[in-house]
């Protein structure tokens, strides 16, 4: 598992041993998981997005953009 975008609203974490993404909404506490193609997919739009702008504020609102698939609440044990 690594952390690769981590902000005052979104968490992006890598599960390379399953090709995965796990993209989490800190403010509603709820997130979804990308695999296979569509992790690929995922993180390719997103290098795009940063490649554009960098900054916090552009990457948040590229990943808002996924706001409607975020509907696993998240839990913490």
């Amino acid at each position: 598992m690594n952390i690769i975008y981590n902000s005052e609203n979104y968490c992006v974490v890598e599960y390379p041993a399953q090709h995965a993404y796990e993209l989490v909404d800190k403010q509603t506490a709820r997130g979804t998981f990308f695999q296979g193609d569509v992790a690929d997919r995922f993180v390719r739009s997103m290098r795009e997005a940063i490649d554009e702008d960098a900054s916090i504020e552009r990457v948040d609102e590229f990943l808002a953009g996924f706001d409607v698939l975020m509907n696993v609440p998240v839990v913490y044990h």
